[in-house]
């Protein structure tokens, strides 16, 4: 009997995806592990595997497809000479306008005739040792498990993500948890009559900023603190770092200085470092900074996983590598999850100041503006100076306000005083 392939979950805020692109056709043979289709997520693109062997047998969505539902059938897969079925048609999907209507998924691609012979699909990593989840086989492969002598608890004993061991506590709890029961639903308004205007379709990545942007913005209280910083002893630490490096082909930027700067303050400071549970305050012993990346349609957070205990150039390598993935659209969800505390900067856009939103569950972002020529006091002498203001939103029910003075006066001090950030 032929076995359906339904939609993934890529991510924990995934409720819908687009099929982007079919990796197999009708007939193709596929092994536990195979790349099988090009999934888009509200955060990126990426690979989807097979779990089962056999011959696909009928794709049931067509590539292209927008707000498929996680758990739609979009494929099956036979056994060897097992004839396919008729195509049936899917439940239908809801339209992505207006947002409460719903609209069917798109007519299913049929098999129009029994398989021709399979073709071989190339292996993945893992799946051609052992049993192993897709997910499973990603944080394996991130975290460095091995997996070879684990017992599978899954479908047929394959190894799922329950089985890796994780002891990580730092999962985000889910901000719904203590939303208030009926939110206020903003009111949609059409256009001013009349106006020459254009009509686009939201993509999910824009659909998803803005409901967790809402949500952050309803749910948790922000305010804000500023600090001006002379932004020249970094500059000047910099560029000599910079030539030091020059032969290793490493080249920092100010905003790696900064995400170090901002980890030290935390270290300096880990009262900051903390996320709100409802009845529980979690607190954390590393610093993971969620990285904003503008990218076409959007902005994404990858993260810098423990910053504190990293040198400047392997930041520097690393936020350059995770950007370019980020831009291409290759992000995985390792990539992207977690963090303890965020950092954008739009400095590069001559912004002189910004109150950036909370990303939620974290309980703090920093916002970086440019550094600008500014009249600077020194010794009573007012003396030109590069200054840059960086503004910090706190969570109040995790952080007080004295607790956020603290990290942010930390983060001055190692501003104005770099050799620190290093040393």
């Amino acid at each position: 009997m032929p076995t359906d392939i339904m939609m993934p979950a890529l991510s924990p805020t995934m409720e819908k995806g687009t099929l982007a692109k079919w990796l197999v056709g009708v007939g193709d043979r596929v092994k536990a592990g195979d790349l099988i289709a090009e999934i888009e997520t509200d955060k990126a693109t990426m690979e989807f595997e097979a779990v089962d062997e056999g011959v696909v047998a009928e794709l049931v969505i067509a590539e292209g497809s927008e707000d498929v539902p996680v758990g739609a059938v979009i494929a099956r897969v036979a056994d060897e000479g097992e004839a396919p079925p008729e195509a049936k048609p899917q439940a239908e999907a809801p339209k992505a306008q207006p947002e409460a209507a719903p609209a069917p998924v798109p007519e299913p691609v049929k098999a129009a005739a029994p398989p021709a012979p399979a073709r071989e699909v190339p292996h993945a990593r893992l799946a051609d040792k052992v049993k192993i989840s897709p997910l499973a086989a990603r944080i394996a492969a991130v975290r460095g498990i091995e997996v070879a002598g684990l017992k599978g608890t899954g479908p047929g004993g394959r190894i799922v993500k329950a089985d890796l061991g994780l002891t990580d506590t730092r999962a985000p709890v889910a901000l719904t948890a203590t939303a208030p029961a009926t939110a206020p639903v903003a009111e949609i308004l059409p256009p001013p009559e009349g106006v020459p205007h254009r009509a686009t379709k939201l993509p999910g990545m824009r659909k998803t900023i803005a409901r967790r942007l809402t949500l952050s913005k309803q749910t948790v209280p922000h305010f804000y603190l500023s600090v001006h910083c002379n932004l020249d002893p970094l500059l000047k630490l910099r560029a000599t770092l910079n030539g030091d490096l020059a032969a290793s082909g490493v080249k920092l930027s100010v905003n790696d200085l900064l995400i170090k700067a901002l980890a030290a303050a935390l270290t300096e400071v880990p009262a900051a470092n903390v996320q709100f549970g409802g009845d529980t305050l979690f607190e954390f012993d590393r610093v993971d900074v969620s990285m904003a990346v503008a990218i076409p349609g959007g902005l994404v957070t990858p993260v810098l996983r423990d910053v504190g205990s990293k040198s400047v150039s392997r930041i520097a390598g690393e936020s350059k590598a995770i950007a370019g993935k980020a831009r291409d659209g290759k992000l995985t969800p390792e990539d992207y999850q977690g963090g303890t505390v965020s950092i954008s900067n739009l400095g590069m856009f001559g912004i002189s100041e910004m109150l950036p939103v909370i990303n939620p569950p974290q309980a703090m972002i920093l916002g970086v503006a440019a550094g600008e020529q500014r009249p600077w006091v020194v010794d009573g002498a007012v003396v030109p100076a590069t200054v840059m203001t960086a503004t910090a939103s706190f969570d109040h029910r995790a952080i007080d306000g004295a607790i956020g003075a603290e990290v942010l006066a930390a983060f001055r001090a190692l501003i104005e005083s770099p050799i620190k950030i290093i040393a």
